[in-house]
């Protein structure tokens, strides 16, 4: 059993936590292993690169507007509430309103093609190429993944267009004015149903429908919530949010490509990935302190 195998004998009335807070931590890492991997591919760049100029300014645009009207009023504002902490809670406060804005704006510059064309590029260089041929034309001799990229030939969505997504950030964002708990509840909020899109795509290429998208996302929930919220806290960042937008695509890519290499393993090779699969739900609680 892989409660067995986990932990030794007194520790295993720990199993459940251990599974759970193991599970949020690799899921949380993949926003910034995709950094990492994203980097060390120069490859990737043109992706980024050719909308990196329009996305920066207005970017930079839309931060500094809020930080020179909006900031010091709701700063001023909290600090009757939160006391010396209220620059914390100010500073998110703002962010948010500008990942709002932004979030909107980016529509408009086809980011969604780009991040489909970073997921299915990573997919390609980790032997995946089979997944992704059936959905897009490929160039087999091409010299890297994403010159292999041709025309999607079915509907290529990276993240669905979602008035809900936009509308529930918006009115999460006074959470911020709760002290002490407000921040980290809106970043989890909004970083799990951040979270509930990173598959998205995979699921596209699989062929699942919206039932089966559900119960995959319902699956692994837990785990998607923290990559949503780390995701989230990237996106946070003022002028770096398109950048870390695709590297966290990056890395939603290299956990589908290791989900997908698993369920295709021989199944002796199954059977031991399971037991150290931080994505297999927990096992049952068993009240046994023997």
């Amino acid at each position: 059993m892989a409660s067995e195998s986990q932990l030794p004998p007194p520790l295993r009335s720990f199993e459940r936590p251990y599974n759970y807070v193991s599970r949020a931590l690799i899921a949380g890492s993949y926003p910034l292993r995709g950094i990492y991997y994203f980097l060390r591919r120069p490859a990737f760049y043109p992706l980024f690169l050719s909308r990196l100029l329009p996305l920066t300014i207005i970017s930079t645009l839309v931060y500094t507007i809020l930080f020179l009207f909006t900031f010091l009023p709701q700063y001023a504002f909290l600090a009757i509430f939160h006391g010396r902490g209220a620059w914390f809670n100010a500073l998110v406060l703002v962010l948010g309103e500008g990942l709002v804005i932004i979030q909107a704006l980016f529509e408009g510059f086809f980011v969604d093609e780009c991040r489909v064309d970073v997921f299915d590029a990573t997919l390609i260089n980790e032997g995946l190429e089979t997944l992704v041929a059936p959905h897009r034309l490929l160039f087999p001799d091409a010299p890297n993944p994403v010159k292999k990229l041709g025309k999607p030939t079915s509907a290529a969505v990276y993240q669905p267009w979602s008035l809900i997504q936009i509308v529930e950030l918006f009115i999460c964002l006074p959470l911020n004015l709760i002290p002490y708990v407000g921040t980290p509840a809106f970043l989890i909020i909004t970083g799990a149903r951040l979270g509930t899109f990173a598959h998205y795509r995979w699921f596209e290429l699989r062929g699942l429908n919206k039932k089966e998208r559900k119960v995959a996302v319902r699956n692994r929930n837990w785990d998607y919530t923290w990559f949503g919220t780390v995701a989230m806290i990237l996106q946070l960042v003022p002028v770096l949010s398109f950048f870390f937008l695709v590297t966290s695509t990056a890395g939603s890519a290299m956990w589908a490509a290791r989900l997908e290499h698993e369920m295709h393993a021989p199944p002796e090779i199954q059977g031991h990935a399971s037991e150290d699969d931080p994505d297999a739900p927990p096992p049952p609680y068993v009240d046994n302190p023997v």
